[in-house]
């Protein structure tokens, strides 16, 4: 059998609940994969068949020791602005939809989600589903194929989640409970009460209360935790802690902002900031400009706020500015957009790499990629071979021009701009020692890594720590209950 986690809300924690579910299954020995129907960020993940799906997915498949698949999200929704999102579809560009037009597609989208799910069930045996968002949306009910629609058609077990940290937490359990419709309700097997702070024997009050008014068992109150594990959209971007550090490294905020779990590891390693577009960039020591669903709005942006003009007298004080993928196409000379990406015309860049970008034709590229850093000083040269991925639109020309990695990207002649359509660089360790180490060396120290634990990327060791956690404050047994006991563990 299989097993859904709802939420209260958004960002109350499901994402993380199915991640140590599908670990603490694998370490007993049952095959599980995660699966959400429909998923909406800009922070994406690349599988090995050059399908696209939410990070948030591709971190549970990890968890649960199995390679990200198309079938473990099978709608993505990426936003774009102005109410519109691009539709990726088990893994490709469907189209871009105007939100209205979207549930027009409901019926479709569902039978797809519900034929990838099945998929993964008979590949499996067991899935851990996970909602989106808020599962009591009244306004919804028709057409939300994350929750309700897709509750119907699985008929499994439900664990519902909410988060304290919040408040209100008994009115949103029993209010999400009491709202969800009759043939719904009945399908809740459990609560877990998470992110609580302080002592959890202080809330034995609270459960019995919170049992005696739904009816169904609280099998957990989970503490609040720092898991290091990828965040699955840009509300996580506010959770995020400022490290102390002789390094601090700005990173644009831009309103379309992708894939910033790009820097999640660096930021355990310097002091790494989010700045709002307008803000001064003189008192950093390094300038990203990370991915975005639409470059040329997100450029505007910029331009009007004058971050062009702080980019140049960053540029005069030989501060290194790094553009990944979007802020690639960005620090060229031009981009020109044949209205893919929503304008149509020509648009300078910051003009800080002497290439072009042309958005021409709905076509995107997603592939994982190894590449060789160019010996070029001071950064790249102390590089080595870096792996990661791409996802994007658009084509962009360096000739003449340095390049940052071997077959692609951008370097200035002086190494201390660089563009690349590589997410994913700054997990690799070595990449992150060549930026920290000349950054330090420009202040007369010495880099070490000082990150609590050790210096590692993403390895099998976050989603233990993480099913620890759960198992300690969970009743996992119940949990395990709800599934077969067959299947191979994690090698």
């Amino acid at each position: 059998m299989s097993l859904m986690v709802l939420g209260t809300a958004s960002h109350v924690g499901k994402s993380v609940t199915v991640a140590a579910i599908c670990r603490s299954l694998v370490r007993r020995n049952i095959s599980v994969a995660p699966f959400k129907s429909q998923n909406m960020s800009n922070n994406s993940y690349v599988t090995a068949a050059g399908r696209e799906i939410g990070m948030a997915q591709a971190m549970q498949a990890h968890a649960a020791c199995t390679e990200p698949h198309a079938d473990m999200n099978p709608v993505l929704l990426k936003p774009k602005g102005d109410r519109t999102s691009q539709v990726v579809l088990l893994g490709r560009p469907y189209r871009d939809v105007y939100i209205g037009d979207y549930y027009k597609e409901t019926g479709m989208l569902l039978e797809e989600a519900v034929l990838a799910f099945r998929r993964l069930e008979e590949r499996y045996g067991q899935v851990v589903v996970e909602g989106a968002g808020g599962a009591a949306e009244l306004n919804l009910y028709d057409r939300d194929i994350a929750n309700i629609l897709l509750a119907r058609r699985l008929q499994l077990p439900i664990i519902l989640v909410g988060d304290i940290e919040r408040g209100g937490i008994f009115a949103q359990i029993y209010g999400t409970i009491a709202l969800l419709p009759d043939d719904v309700r009945p399908l809740v097997a459990g609560v877990i009460v998470n992110k609580f702070r302080g002592d959890p024997s202080l809330f034995e009050e609270g459960i019995a209360r919170i049992e005696a008014i739904c009816g169904v068992p609280v099998i957990g109150v989970v503490p609040y935790a720092d898991m290091r594990l990828p965040s699955e959209d840009s509300l996580s971007i506010d959770d995020k802690r400022h490290k102390d550090s002789p390094v601090q490294i700005a990173i644009l905020r831009l309103p379309r902002i992708s894939n910033f779990t790009d820097f999640e590891l660096l930021e355990q390693r310097a002091a790494v900031e989010y700045v709002d577009p307008g803000t001064s960039l003189e008192a950093y020591d390094c300038i990203i400009i990370p991915g975005t669903k639409n470059t040329v709005e997100d450029l505007a942006v910029l331009r009007r706020c004058g971050t062009g003009e702080e980019l140049s007298r960053a540029r005069m004080r030989n501060i290194p500015i790094i553009g990944i993928c979007g802020g690639y196409q960005m620090l060229g000379r031009e981009i020109t957009d044949t209205g893919i990406e929503g304008g149509n015309g020509e648009f300078s860049g910051f003009g800080l790499l002497d290439v072009t970008t042309r958005f021409d034709g709905y076509h995107k590229t997603t592939v994982q990629v190894e590449r060789e850093a160019a010996p070029v000083s001071p950064i790249l040269s102390e590089m080595g071979r870096v792996r990661g991925y791409e996802i994007h639109m658009g084509e962009t020309l360096a000739d003449g021009v340095c390049q940052a990695f071997e077959g692609e990207g951008a370097v200035s002649d002086d190494g201390l701009v660089f563009g690349t359509y590589m997410h994913g660089l700054f997990v690799n360790e070595n990449a992150i020692d060549a930026l920290l180490s000349y950054l330090y060396r420009k202040k007369g120290l010495v880099y070490s890594c000082d990150a609590d634990g050790p210096c590692e990327g993403q390895d099998c060791s976050p989603y233990d720590a993480l099913a620890d956690h759960y198992e300690r404050h969970c009743d996992m047994d119940y949990i395990v209950s709800f599934f077969k006991h067959e299947g191979d563990t994690c090698e």
